[in-house]
């Protein structure tokens, strides 16, 4: 097979797998994907290749394997109906009896018996010498919302498919609860106070909550808390653990019931030398998380010591936890063998590399630690989604995109993702060399064939707590830039997701837990990603930042009905940094930007300035005589309240005009990323006539509107 045609059934290939083979990047240039990029993701993602002479065995192989599924593993049912499943027969058997079985969620079954003569043929085909029909098959009935196993079965033909029965649209609250909400965002490590061992935990997050309800705010937003390694060189909170477990390191020590039972916890805690450290922790200017977890975790050791020495009602509620939650379980015994081990679970012997765990395998002691901390945890949380709850106010949490290749998830769900690539971006105008983000993607198929079983329940896991969930990189949705590990990130390539399956799911879980579903679609999106959002019911973005940079001397486009409004995002300058144009020196000296760079960026962000300040003085919410930092802010947020955004949140380090952003992408040893404290304590802020008086025009704007 020559040269040419062999590429040729190389894309063809790796479309069977959901590859793209181009795509078009920001400047409109179509990129094709190299041989090595396809050969490599192909092996990645198990087809059995080593060089191009192996591709047309490969391809038709796997269209034989495609026809020769009955079912597919997954079949969507929107709002119940219609009920109908698309069955392929070889053409042999097309007319023979089949054989149904339905077993619904609630366990309720029904079986009944079909004649394949009498279903209606829609289309036929010849693979490999085979003749194959695809029927209709209808349900007898419409199915109810939820996931339910359906068997098709043959003569020597068995198959199931899950089925899931999912609302086209995720949750939106009813009119007669729709209002024009507003809320604050910050960082809960950012957030501290005077008791406070040196960043945010649960209960600060409490006072947040209160302090919010009290201001007439509806909404408390926060960056991903979920399990983490503290000792990560990079502390992102989007490369965490686990999405299946909180962190520990956001305990209230002070809250934890045995403190008032334990006196060497009791002693410990009174001690000099760690009042000593606290106070230290408490002065630094920077979240220190692997010395604060040090210290919070020699007293929680001693509180666990104590706790499981000790026959008690609140040991029988963890063992009844515990076992109505089996995966702290497996946690507690990995994090102990991880500790043990003194390595990535990648570097472990076998059986412990393939998830087997035996009791020599750890240290009992530590996995009882890991078991009282994860208990404490999911008993803290729970507490600030109480608070949340009685008084009105939604709980924004954030969900990643992706996990520690190194942590708990990749370890016990090692079929769901995929290994040797990991996700990241293509090249653009601010990423020229694209971005590794340095985390495993989900194996599209995998997940699939698994009945989606860790994304329900890592979902379920967020969506029992929080009134408001952001998907991170919502595209990832429908396809997700994957880059061969020892490649470039410029010479990655796209990788499809089944979008609508995907949809589904969010939109089933959000009902049931009443949850509103955000999308994360900032920057360069694909022309479907909105559209599609908008049909399933997601909310969208709408940051001012952005809006700007794509809409450069020209008005700012309406703020949409669904979507969360906000000047920034915790990836982006603070406001006044942005109006002052210090973000664009604090590149220049990170050495983003050369001296022509820089001089381009303050060019470009002088127009905008400029005809921000006409759009606002325009519209009346600038008097023309204002060019400083906090009008130009107020008049910014007023724009944004008076909007029709279902919800506005407010950064609350934009009130006091903090200059120095909470992250830049792409640096990790330069600047001190997810560490900054913010400037004040949730105590002082919260007194500040400048932030109180910002906050009292937007809730009034909210809750009445522009007063003419």
């Amino acid at each position: 097979m020559g040269r040419f045609s062999g590429i040729s059934v190389l894309n063809q290939l790796a479309r069977l797998y959901g590859i793209q083979t181009a795509y078009y990047d920001v400047y409109h240039h179509r990129r094709q994907a190299s041989t090595q990029s396809l050969l490599a993701i192909l092996r990645s993602l198990g087809v059995p290749i080593a060089t191009l002479q192996d591709v047309p065995l490969a391809w038709r192989e796997r269209r034989q394997l495609m026809w020769k599924r009955l079912l597919e593993p997954v079949i969507v049912f929107w709002d119940g109906g219609p009920s109908v499943i698309q069955v392929r027969i070889p053409s042999v058997i097309a007319e023979a009896p089949i054989n149904c079985y339905l077993k619904l969620e609630t366990g309720e079954q029904q079986s009944w018996k079909l004649s394949g003569a009498d279903l209606a043929a829609i289309d036929t085909a010849e693979v490999e010498g085979a003749q194959y029909v695809i029927k209709k098959l209808p349900l007898p009935e419409r199915l109810p919302l939820g996931y339910h196993r359906f068997t098709l079965e043959l003569p020597r033909r068995l198959e199931e498919s899950l089925l899931i029965s999912a609302p086209l649209k995720a949750y939106i609250p009813p009119a007669e609860m729709e209002n024009r909400s507003w809320g604050v965002f910050l960082p809960l490590y950012a957030l501290h106070t005077e008791k406070s061992w040196g960043s945010g935990d649960f209960s600060v997050l409490e006072e947040l909550i209160n302090w919010v309800g009290e201001m007439g705010g509806n909404v408390v937003a926060t960056l991903p808390l979920l399990a983490a390694f503290p000792n990560n060189v990079e502390p992102s909170p989007y490369l965490p653990a686990s999405r299946l477990l909180w962190n520990e390191f956001y305990l209230d020590v002070n809250q934890v019931p045995e403190l008032r039972e334990c006196p060497s916890a009791q002693s410990l805690l009174a001690s000099p030398s760690l009042q000593n450290e606290i106070k230290a922790l408490q002065n630094s200017t920077l979240v220190d998380y692997q010395r604060q977890m040090a210290l919070k975790r020699r007293v929680l050791q001693e509180l666990s010591n104590y706790f499981f020495n000790h026959e008690s009602y609140r040991l029988k509620t963890l063992r009844r936890f515990t076992e109505a939650n089996p995966v702290v379980e497996d946690y507690a015994r990995f994090r102990a063998t991880c500790e043990k081990q003194g390595t990535s679970w990648q570097s472990w012997p076998q059986p412990l590399r393939d998830g087997i765990l035996r009791d020599g395998d750890y240290d009992c002691d530590k996995r009882c630690y890991y078991l009282y901390v994860q208990w404490l945890a999911h008993q803290q949380i729970e507490g600030v989604s109480e608070k949340a709850r009685s008084k009105d106010i939604q709980l924004y949490l954030d969900l990643p995109l992706g996990v520690h290749p190194d942590g708990y998830d990749v370890w016990r769900e090692r079929e769901a993702f995929i290994s040797d690539v990991s996700a990241g971006a293509p090249p653009d105008a601010v990423f020229t060399k694209g971005q590794n983000w340095e985390f495993p993607p989900l194996h599209p198929e995998k997940i699939r064939e698994q009945g989606y079983r860790y994304m329900i329940t890592y979902l379920r896991h967020h969506l029992k707590h929080t009134g408001i969930l952001r998907i991170d990189h919502v595209m990832g949705l429908h396809r997700l830039f994957c880059i061969p590990n020892g490649m470039k990130a410029s010479q990655g390539v796209y990788l499809r997701y089944p979008a609508e399956e995907l949809y589904a799911i969010l939109a089933l879980e959000s009902h049931r837990n009443k949850t509103i579903i955000v999308g994360e679609d900032l920057g360069t999106v694909p022309s479907y990603i909105r559209p599609a959002m908008k049909k399933h019911g997601f909310h969208r973005m709408y940051v001012l930042h952005y809006e700007l940079a794509t809409n450069t001397h020209k008005e700012l486009p309406p703020v949409p009905h669904n979507s969360v409004a906000s000047l920034n995002t915790h990836d982006m300058p603070p406001f006044a940094s942005f109006w002052k144009g210090l973000d664009i020196k604090d590149w220049a000296k990170l050495g983003l930007l050369d001296e022509e760079g820089r001089r381009k960026e303050k060019e470009t962000r002088r127009g905008i300035i400029k005809a921000l300040s006409a759009f606002l003085k325009r519209k009346g919410w600038l008097k023309k005589a204002d060019v400083d930092a906090l009008s130009a802010l107020k008049a910014c947020l007023s724009f944004l309240a008076d909007s029709q955004a279902r919800i506005v949140l407010v950064n609350l380090e934009d009130l006091w005009l903090e200059t120095q952003p909470q992250n830049i992408p792409a640096i990790h040893d330069i600047y001190p990323n997810w560490r900054r404290k913010a400037r004040y304590r949730l105590d002082e802020f919260c007194q500040m006539p400048q932030v109180l008086d910002t906050i009292q025009i937007i809730d009034r704007l909210r809750k009445q509107g522009r007063q003419q």
